[in-house]
């Protein structure tokens, strides 16, 4: 039976970036980044955080995870220190983990909400496609999908990015 063929409609879209979720595989990292989310720390300051939050492990280990969310691309370096013979860097998350279900007594509400702003996300989508539409498609060309994978749904990718992005900057502002 095709999809066609029943009343079940798509409602949600589950985004996988390899590169972020392999980042964050390690539930101490997805940590490290809320910590980060509220204010720039020094690799010291982040190994006490975490040690309020019960977490014991060596500060060296921690750098490691820094590392790591940053070669992400998850965590910036926002400032650097000189100061007794060496140098501080300040990290900053610039993506917020959320890992979270909503409950199904949330359902109809959440659709309320949905309908409220579903004429505004229809006018985002439509300004972001037909302007940027070439700017999509060479981003799509980058992302190097194979002849297969040209049918996969690249371009919702790039558009669901920047409307998470444009999202985050609207809630932040």
């Amino acid at each position: 039976m095709s999809s066609s063929d029943t009343d079940h409609r798509l409602e949600d879209i589950a985004v996988r970036d390899t590169r972020v979720s392999d980042a964050i595989d390690e539930p101490m990292r997805a940590m490290i980044l809320d910590i980060l989310a509220k204010e720039a720390l020094t690799a010291t300051e982040v190994h006490e955080r975490l040690d309020d939050r019960g977490v014991d492990r060596t500060e060296n280990t921690v750098r490691h995870h820094i590392n790591e969310l940053r070669d992400a691309g998850l965590v910036d370096v926002v400032r650097f220190e000189e100061g007794r013979g060496g140098t501080t860097k300040y990290y900053h998350a610039n993506t917020i983990v959320l890992s979270y279900s909503l409950p199904e007594s949330a359902d109809q509400a959440v659709e309320e909400m949905v309908d409220a702003v579903q004429p505004q996300i229809t006018d985002a989508l439509a300004t972001l496609t037909d302007e940027y539409d070439e700017s999509i498609e060479d981003i799509v060309a980058d992302m190097q999908p194979c002849e297969h994978c040209r049918t996969q749904k690249y371009e919702t990718y790039v558009l669901l990015t920047v409307l998470r992005r444009a999202f985050v900057r609207a809630y932040r502002d």
